[in-house]
């Protein structure tokens, strides 16, 4: 799931980072970063609620294909800046968490069933 289809399947926007043709390989759903860097899984799609650099420098460790900050928050310039710097797609989305969950869920398994 590139960027620009991730963008659309949440009705988001592409804020910062550019586009990626990695693929989705592993959902994290979460706002506490520290739990974020127990998983390891491969290609992360990291869903947060928090609008702040931390995220993109933890999806950067964890090495996360792409993260999506939720319910439409402001994102400061930094979090931007940093996204930019390290290549990482950063999305915002009007949607909640949830939303977004069952829409990736529903994305996923139409694509393989096809």
């Amino acid at each position: 799931m590139p960027a620009e289809i991730l963008v659309k399947t949440l009705d988001g926007t592409l804020v910062a980072g550019g586009d990626s043709d990695r693929t989705v390989g592993t959902v994290v759903a979460n706002d506490l970063m520290s739990d974020v860097l127990l998983n390891d899984g491969d290609d992360i799609l990291l869903l947060t609620s928090l609008a702040s650099d931390q995220a993109i420098r933890t999806a950067n460790i964890v090495g996360a294909m792409c993260v999506v900050v939720h319910n439409a928050k402001p994102l400061p310039q930094t979090m931007c800046q940093v996204a930019d710097t390290l290549g990482i797609p950063l999305v915002s989305s009007p949607l909640s968490k949830y939303e977004s969950c069952v829409r990736i869920h529903d994305f996923l398994k139409a694509e393989a069933g096809s």
